[in-house]
């Protein structure tokens, strides 16, 4: 698209597919969002929710995926849980990742779907939920574990 004789703006959907080569296994981004659900649910990740952010005009990937840890060492144990999943099923790591280093939030971008692990007061204080409030919103309940009797 040409604004004007000197600047161009490429059109940001077909940018956002094509940043990250599709190497190795493909699947859907459904696929990919369950894949990251449950390794959230593996390491006991809370409050795990779902943005579709299909439906939101101008978005920057298909879904949010949003939970939170209790302290640094759970955000980060997700953290690695979810980039262990998705390499084992599509051979692919993160477009982009950050936060490490502190562990307060995690973001890992897989173009597609993009994952948020958060300590508590950090996901309260950025409210993503309520930022990104016209995205379709689902709660995922997680199945409690089975315990002997």
């Amino acid at each position: 698209m040409q604004l004007n004789n000197n600047i161009f703006i490429k059109n940001p959907t077909r940018n956002r597919k094509e940043r990250m080569r599709k190497t190795g296994k493909k699947i859907s981004p459904v696929q990919l969002k369950d894949a990251v659900i449950r390794s959230m649910a593996d390491k006991k990740g809370r409050n795990i929710v779902c943005l579709n952010m299909g439906k939101v005009s101008n978005n920057i990937c298909d879904f949010f995926v949003i939970c939170e840890g209790t302290s640094s060492i759970q955000v980060n144990a997700i953290a690695k849980a979810v980039e262990e999943e998705v390499y084992k099923l599509t051979g692919q790591h993160a477009y982009h990742s950050e936060g490490y280093e502190n562990a307060e939030w995690i973001l890992q971008d897989y173009v597609d779907v993009v994952v948020h692990i958060f300590q508590p007061q950090v996901r309260s204080f950025y409210n993503l939920e309520g930022l990104w409030g016209d995205a379709e919103l689902e709660e995922v309940m997680v199945e409690p574990e089975y315990k002997r009797m």
